[in-house]
């Protein structure tokens, strides 16, 4: 057995089963998947802060995220080029944060109708995208090659996470295919 593989000290004590991880397997996919949904939390809170150290501006961390999506390249982008390029599909939110981010200042909106409209962003959205940037490299690339051989992982946990998202995207197609309708959870008729 490698030293990776080699179960944590007292680890066996813990219950790590329950309605989502009934076998090892389930076990190790939801644990991913748990640190998938603590990771983005701080994520978000991450982007969010370090945007507050650059200006004084509320945005959340999906927020954030556009505004650096949009500067990427330095090229104008359509919302669906935003939509397909941040994995969503909630254009409406996006459409949402997008007005936000115009009120600002930061973008600005060109050309009109339906796929005409580009968003791109502002002077001031570039000089806060680049202090951003700076202050990300201070606080947290320092921070990740204080890590030992954290650096050289990140490569193959990236891979790993657009295998992953992957596979969660098949499988929610497969889940949508064979969606079927329920009649609503009535405990007493059921034998809940």
């Amino acid at each position: 057995m490698s030293k990776e593989n080699k179960p944590v000290p007292g680890s066996e004590l813990l219950d790590r089963g329950w309605h989502l991880a009934r076998t090892p397997l389930e076990i190790d996919v939801t644990e991913v998947e748990y640190a998938l949904m603590r990771s983005y939390e701080a994520f978000g809170r991450w982007q969010a802060e370090c945007l507050a150290t650059v200006i004084e501006f509320s945005a959340t961390g999906a927020e954030n995220a556009l505004l650096h999506v949009i500067r990427m390249n330095d090229r104008p982008k359509t919302i669906h080029d935003l939509a397909h390029m941040t994995n969503r599909e909630d254009i409406p939110n996006i459409q949402y944060s997008l007005r936000k981010l115009i009120k600002g200042g930061f973008v600005k909106r060109t050309g009109s109708g339906r796929t005409g409209v580009t968003y791109e962003v502002t002077p001031l959205g570039h000089r806060v995208t680049e202090r951003y940037a700076d202050i990300r490299s201070v606080l947290l690339i320092d921070a990740v090659t204080r890590v030992p051989d954290l650096a050289a992982k990140l490569a193959d946990a990236a891979h790993t996470l657009e295998l992953v998202t992957g596979i969660y995207e098949q499988a929610a197609r497969a889940a949508a295919t064979h969606r079927r309708r329920h009649p609503q959870l009535d405990p007493e008729a059921n034998g809940y």
